[in-house]
């Protein structure tokens, strides 16, 4: 069993046996019923990416290069804008999100573009890696302001390098506020991995270890009988690893999702259905 898939099963098994339903919930599915979920709090993990631990599920296929191309539109492109999103990466399921403009509010890539993040995250980590402030943060008020749309999840990551044996290793740790176990948790891990797998490509650093924390984990109450079957499943045995085939000092916005390539996956099939709560 990888590492990956015995933390999600042993996830799944405590939000069955030790969560809690959630009340007052504010997704709906798309029949328009209220999205309840059994969830716990507090949820961490770590991941030693140099050694070959990638936070993603043998127990079914996780579609990790539309993922990377989210990624590529949130801090790359800057973007809110859904055209752009559907036009150039061919990336469909964050329609559902549209506010009514073709964008998803001041959010994500708006939000990028509006306080230069990436920029002021590069320059700092170039001015000085062991400084203590790289941060990215999504949540801003200000911005939340301006429109509707849906609030940050995977809002907050941080970065920190390491010198070992003469080589420079770069940290990553995300915090999420909310996360669905099933659906989304490996997607979204995924991505801020290959995110922190760009940002040392610029630099020519390795990648190092990525920390995962997440506030809610939760299952959805339409996704109990998937969540016995995933549990049901026996995983593959070779761990996966995401590769990031290019020169060291690759600029970080000539990378391109193509770029990535996920070895030695080999998925339990087949994919199981999700409708998912909006």
């Amino acid at each position: 069993m990888t590492y990956a898939d015995y933390l999600f099963k042993a996830n799944i098994t405590k939000i069955l046996n030790e969560g809690v339903f959630s009340e007052h919930a504010r997704p709906r599915y798309k029949n328009g019923h209220i999205a309840n979920s059994k969830y716990i709090t507090g949820s961490f993990a770590e991941y030693d990416l140099a050694k070959g631990q990638f936070p993603i599920t043998t127990l079914r296929p996780i579609p990790i290069k539309s993922a990377i191309k989210e990624l590529l539109w949130i801090y790359q492109d800057e973007s809110n804008d859904l055209s752009v999103l559907n036009d150039k990466y061919n990336v469909h399921y964050w329609n559902d999100w549209d506010i009514g403009d073709g964008t998803i509010g001041q959010r994500y890539g708006a939000t990028v573009k509006n306080h230069q993040i990436i920029k002021n995250l590069l320059d700092g980590l170039e001015k000085n890696p062991w400084n203590r402030r790289n941060v990215i943060n999504l949540w801003q008020y200000d911005d939340f302001n301006q429109s509707e749309g849906l609030l940050p999840c995977a809002f907050q990551t941080m970065f920190d390098v390491r010198r070992v044996d003469g080589e420079i290793y770069l940290d990553a740790t995300l915090t999420q506020r909310s996360n669905d176990m099933l659906v989304a948790h490996h997607i979204n891990a995924m991505q801020y991995v290959a995110l922190q797998m760009m940002i040392a490509k610029h630099f020519g650093w390795q990648v190092g270890k990525f920390f995962y924390y997440i506030n809610n984990l939760h299952i959805y109450d339409n996704q109990m009988e998937q969540a016995k079957i995933l549990l049901e499943r026996t995983p593959a045995e070779i761990e996966p690893k995401l590769v990031l085939d290019l020169p060291n000092g690759t600029n970080f916005y000539k990378i391109k999702a193509e770029d990535f390539e996920l070895v030695d996956y080999q998925p339990v099939k087949p994919q199981l259905k999700f409708d998912l709560a909006i």
